[in-house]
């Protein structure tokens, strides 16, 4: 077995103790709904880059999806091993209005004008910020869900695909939008979590201010 997939099979076996679906984590990692299981089955290799990702949402370190308990012991002090150094940048907090006239804004916000800024682990380009969840369209039943109050962070330079979760801004409303990016036969949708609430065509009516690259729970 080559070390491709030995990576893989492990990726698995950690996934699957706890209890996420290849889909589920691909979508908290904001990637395609294959991803996943192509690192699985070893068809596509885990880089640093990756490993990170994947061990965030998994609650675990990158060595663990790398290396076997048998490599592990020729590493000192392997408990301390972090394969990627920890980013810290804080970004401030804009209310939706704000966000919405992001990327018309010739100076996007003045720093001493906004009292809320949290950090982030991410690693994000400058343009970024922080947006509030407001109301329950972005709350599921099940896999990922934003319920209200939720902060997410949206990086302005991030490209935008297919099942990206976006910020975005309709035309005929001041306000921005958070919602996911769905690609179907080259048309583009605006889809809520909440199945009780509608998905959006975009045409030509949209503009995606960023893409959502962290979250934080109830910090009111």
């Amino acid at each position: 077995m080559n070390k491709k997939t030995e990576v893989g099979l492990r990726l698995k076996q950690l996934r699957t103790k706890q209890g996420i679906s290849q889909k589920d984590l691909a979508e908290l990692c904001g990637w395609g709904p294959s991803r996943i299981s192509n690192y699985e089955s070893g068809l596509r290799s885990i880089n640093l880059d990756d490993a990170d990702m994947l061990a965030k949402h998994l609650g675990i370190k990158p060595y663990q999806i790398l290396f076997d308990d048998d490599e592990l012991t020729n590493f000192a002090n392997v408990t301390t091993i972090d394969i990627q150094p920890n980013y810290q940048k804080s970004f401030p907090v804009l209310s939706s209005i704000q966000a919405g006239a992001w990327t018309e804004a010739c100076e996007p916000y003045l720093k001493d004008e906004i009292s809320e800024w949290y950090g982030t682990t991410e690693r994000t380009s400058a343009n970024c910020f922080w947006l509030r969840v407001h109301g329950d369209s972005m709350t599921s039943s099940s896999g990922i869900s934003f319920p209200e109050e939720t902060l997410v962070l949206v990086d302005a330079e991030r490209e935008a695909r297919n099942g990206s979760l976006v910020v975005a801004k309709l035309t005929d409303v001041n306000e921005a939008t958070f919602k996911k990016l769905v690609i179907d036969a080259g048309q583009r949708f605006l889809k809520p979590l909440n199945p009780q609430y509608p998905t959006l065509p975009i045409n030509g009516n949209c503009k995606i201010i960023g893409v959502v690259i962290d979250a934080k729970l109830k910090l009111f």
